[in-house]
């Protein structure tokens, strides 16, 4: 559903402060002095060198951080609903060799923590912060009492609406100052990255606060989270409730709907019909808008065999991919596509293997009011679906979102339609390209993860073509389930390609068709 009105909201504006210390520059702990209204500065550090962070998102990518200030604080701290302390706090960390630029990172779930400020998201091997970028994280306005998935701040009002949209200009204004502070000029150039909430943070910073970036990358956007919990958390729960076998009680034992058996037979004919529609059989569906992938072509003829799935079993698998439609068929939030990661156990659970919820138990529901749910479902000021990006197009700024193609929570086809949608209304999809792309990333689950290669360096990109004016062409994936294997993402309409000869593993053997 697209907004039909969006209120473009003025980009707060903190008051420097005049003291005499204001000119000096590169003394960290000074910054503790600094003064404006609503904003508390609580930390303010020198780090040293070789000093490292847990990496939030698991081992294997944490390194030694270079010299570096970290500044801490809150903006607007105030005591809201229930008596509850709340208030936007915020870690910045400047590095002592800092390359000129300043980088947002995003956040995840529903926020409620301050990550450490790094730049992960989207930067392939090398983090943000050791390429010298100044880089920002927040907690969006609250703390988190119950894990990644605590929405409970949004029975205050002044919360709700600073993780909506709100907490991030205001947080990146504060830290321009700041760096503007410490370094004694500002920042040459302003970044967004983010993945899920924080995919749907870029998004609402490019339509909303058009002029805070020069360049925003978002993955795996949650930007129509009212609706994509209907169809992971009813739709495809319910349709395999309908053939799963009963408990004693009369319940759906869901985890008994498809079997591993199932499983593996869908995959393997998957694969078999599509794998290699990209030049070569890989184990990865490259250009997965051409799959012709249908269940029904492994309907029992007679009795259920290994061979085989009943037609139950196809029909409720159908329907789970197929994403949830009105009795009249209307279809109220996309389908998923098709792809290697439906049938994956870990470290995200694919479409084919139903279990507990991601809140929680799963429904025991045998239907679902679609039409009811898809209508509550509509949250207009979390929602990023505006497509009228002239002013942020018209001032140079650059923008890219990329989606795991076998994302279970967001379906990457509403990314794509929303793509799609934008450069509708911006001119067509040959002058969008020019300030906007979208990639697929064939394998990946949600932000990361699944058989796919779901490392790559859309940050370095992005900052050539701000920069440089150099569009990128392709950028280089590389991933934990394929050791040693490189392929090119490619820029929608496009997908990697076998070129036909040399080593399948290398990228430079691809091209993007």
């Amino acid at each position: 559903m697209h907004l039909r009105s969006l209120r473009f909201f003025v980009w707060p504006v903190f008051a420097m402060a005049s003291c005499a210390w204001g000119q000096e520059v590169n003394s960290c702990a000074k910054l503790m002095n600094f003064k404006s209204s609503g904003v508390e500065i609580t930390k303010a550090t020198p780090i040293a060198a070789g000093t490292t962070e847990p990496d939030p998102f698991g081992p294997g990518r944490s390194a030694p951080l270079p010299a570096y200030c970290r500044v801490e604080g809150v903006i607007n701290r105030r005591t809201g609903v229930g008596g509850e302390e709340f208030g936007i706090h915020l870690a910045l960390a400047m590095p002592d060799k800092w390359n000129g630029d300043f980088l947002m990172q995003g956040g995840g779930g529903g926020n409620g923590m301050v990550l450490p400020p790094l730049g992960l998201n989207a930067a392939g091997d090398t983090p943000a912060l050791l390429r010298g970028f100044a880089v920002v994280s927040t907690d969006t306005g609250h703390k988190s009492h119950g894990g990644a998935f605590d929405f409970g701040f949004m029975k205050d009002q002044q919360a709700a609406l600073d993780f909506a949209y709100l907490a991030n200009a205001q947080v990146a204004a504060l830290a321009k100052q700041l760096i503007e502070q410490y370094y004694g000029k500002p920042a040459a150039y302003s970044y967004f990255v983010g993945c899920s909430t924080g995919g749907r943070e870029g998004m609402i910073l490019s339509q909303r606060y058009p002029n805070s970036f020069d360049g925003i990358i978002s993955g795996d956007p949650a930007m129509r989270t009212g609706l994509s919990n209907l169809a992971i958390g009813e739709w495809i729960p319910v349709a395999f409730n309908q053939i799963a076998p009963k408990d004693a009680d009369g319940k759906p034992i869901i985890t008994q709907a498809i079997t591993d058996a199932d499983r593996k037979l869908v995959l393997d004919s998957l694969l078999k019909q599509c794998d290699a529609k990209d030049g070569v059989a890989d184990g990865l569906i490259s250009n997965p808008l051409a799959c012709d992938f249908d269940p029904a072509t492994l309907t029992c003829k007679e009795k259920s065999t290994e061979s085989c799935l009943s037609p139950e079993k196809v029909a409720a698998i159908k329907k789970a991919v197929g994403g949830p439609k009105t009795p009249g068929g209307i279809q109220v939030y996309p389908g998923f596509l098709y792809d290697t990661g439906l049938t994956a156990s870990v470290p995200i659970r694919g479409i084919l293997v139903p279990g507990p919820g991601i809140f929680g138990p799963p429904t025991t529901a045998m239907e679902v009011d679609v039409e009811k749910q898809a209508l509550a479902d509509v949250q207009p000021l979390v929602d990023s679906m505006s497509t009228n990006l002239t002013t942020f197009s018209g001032h140079g700024r650059k923008l890219i979102f990329y989606h795991g193609d076998s994302d279970p929570w967001f379906s990457p086809l509403d990314t794509l339609e929303y793509y799609r949608g934008m450069a509708a209304a911006n001119g067509g999809l040959e002058a969008v390209s020019k300030w906007s792309q979208f990639y697929l990333v064939p394998g990946m689950g949600h932000c990361g993860g699944g058989p796919g290669l779901d490392q790559f360096d859309f940050l370095g990109a992005m900052v050539n073509w701000v920069e440089k004016g150099t569009a990128p062409h392709s950028v280089i994936a590389t991933g934990k389930a394929f050791p040693g294997r490189s392929r090119p993402l490619c820029p929608y309409p496009k997908h990697a390609h076998y070129k036909g000869t040399g080593d399948t593993e290398d990228a430079n053997n691809f091209e993007c068709r």
